[in-house]
C-alpha cells in the first residue's frame, strides 16, 4: 500500500494508475485538509465487492437459521408444477 500526496498524483497520474493495475499496489491519496480517497484496480475493487455480497449473503443465511432455530419458521406443502 503506498500513501501519496495529491500533487505528487496529479504530476505522475499514469505511473501511479499503473502500479494499481500492473502490481496489485493500492494507493491511498492524501489531500491537505480533505477526505483522502484510494485508487486501486478495476480486478481489485471487483474482488472486494464480490466479498462484501457474499458476506452480506451469509448473514441472511445466517439470520434465516437462527429463526428457524427459534421457531419463527412456517411449513408449506410443495406444488406439484405439470411440464406441459
Amino acid at each position: 500500500m503506498l500513501a501519496v500526496n495529491y500533487s505528487t498524483i496529479r504530476n505522475n497520474l499514469k505511473t501511479y494508475c499503473d502500479k494499481a493495475t500492473d502490481n496489485g499496489e493500492t494507493v491511498i491519496v492524501t489531500r491537505k485538509g480533505e477526505k483522502n480517497v484510494v485508487i486501486l484496480s478495476l480486478e481489485k475493487y471487483n474482488q472486494i465487492m464480490k466479498a462484501a455480497r457474499n458476506a452480506e449473503y451469509l448473514s441472511m443465511i445466517d439470520r434465516g437459521i437462527e429463526q428457524l432455530e427459534s421457531g419463527k419458521g412456517q411449513q408449506h406443502e410443495l406444488i406439484e408444477v405439470d411440464d406441459e
